[in-house]
């Protein structure tokens, strides 16, 4: 069964053991190679190759961090109001790769990230147009790393996010306005409505009595039943104005505009049908211009930190 005679004691054990290891790859018809220092690298650039190829974003404590945190504050509040939201970053919002521009905020890594600047467009080694961006955070920080390099960590962040822009949507519309671009989600309606009621006091101040709220759904949906709900202060009701809402927090936005016209809410207690009182809390004391500057001032994000002075009847 040997057929290739290895155990017909022809072998030399002993001369094998003697060779080195290049005389050993000799006898298998194998090269040495010349070194085998491990200190030698072979297919691994050097830092000096990766530095030249591209140059490595630095992040470090942001000098006039006090320019920025006003912008900071600011975004923050408008996102607890509700006059900024945050979409996902991800790629199938129809947004471009390269869709980040001066301006913008993000959320990454946990920290509100602002745009400051961006470089001249240059060429990555791909073929695709880079930029290099000085990047803030809302921790003091800032970075200098290119774009693409951003849009990864968003990418692969799953808490990465945009902030839109107050008037994103735009955050108002009414029905003479354009039409909301695809990316703007809708979120509802803002309406104002005053009621019928022939109570003497809402009779004598009708003009002047609004309900103002939001709904997700339908508006002469939500005030079919008028008569029969003591929301709607037991009576029918006129729709005075509307306005479409895009991409909005409806909560977050009806708790806004209630505070701010809370010095001026209607107080009045009211039986519902089965004779239990209810005071509702939606109707306020306030003529329709104020409402129209409010609605203004949502779209252009002033209103956070106003308050309605009914002695002077403005927003102050």
């Amino acid at each position: 069964m040997d057929a290739h005679g290895l155990l017909d004691g022809t072998t030399n054990a002993e001369a094998i053991d003697d060779l080195d290891d290049s005389a050993l790859l000799a006898e298998l018809g194998i090269e040495a190679e010349t070194t085998s220092d491990i200190t030698q690298l072979r297919n691994v650039r050097s830092n000096a190759d990766r530095k030249a190829a591209e140059e490595v974003a630095s992040a470090k404590r942001c000098e006039d961090f006090a320019t920025f945190k006003p912008l900071f504050d600011q975004v923050q509040a408008d996102l607890d109001s509700g006059i900024r939201t945050t979409r996902p970053f991800v790629r199938d919002l129809g947004m471009s790769k390269a869709d980040i521009k001066q301006g913008e905020f993000f959320i990454v890594g946990g920290q509100i990230a602002y745009v400051s600047s961006m470089g001249d467009p240059i060429q990555a080694p791909n073929g695709e147009i880079d930029a290099r961006l000085r990047v803030v955070y809302s921790n003091g920080i800032e970075s200098d790393l290119l774009l693409r390099s951003l849009q990864r960590a968003l990418y692969k962040d799953e808490g990465g996010r945009r902030i839109t822009e107050p008037t994103a949507g735009p955050l108002f519309d009414n029905a003479t306005s354009v039409e909301a671009e695809p990316e703007q989600l809708p979120t509802g309606t803002l309406y104002v409505l005053r009621s019928r009621s022939t109570h003497p006091t809402i009779s004598a101040h009708r003009d002047l009595i609004h309900k103002i709220g939001i709904t997700g759904g339908s508006v002469e949906a939500r005030i079919a039943s008028a008569a029969d709900d003591a929301t709607y202060l037991l009576a029918s009701v006129d729709v005075v104005a509307t306005y479409k809402l895009y991409d909005v927090n409806r909560p977050r936005l009806e708790a806004l505009i209630h505070r701010v016209l809370d010095p001026v809410r209607f107080d009045v207690e009211i039986p519902d049908r089965f004779g239990k009182p209810v005071r509702p809390r939606e109707w306020f004391l306030v003529p329709l211009p104020v409402i129209d500057d409010i609605v203004d001032r949502i779209a252009d994000g002033t209103l956070s930190g106003m308050t309605y002075d009914p002695r002077t009847a403005g927003l102050t």
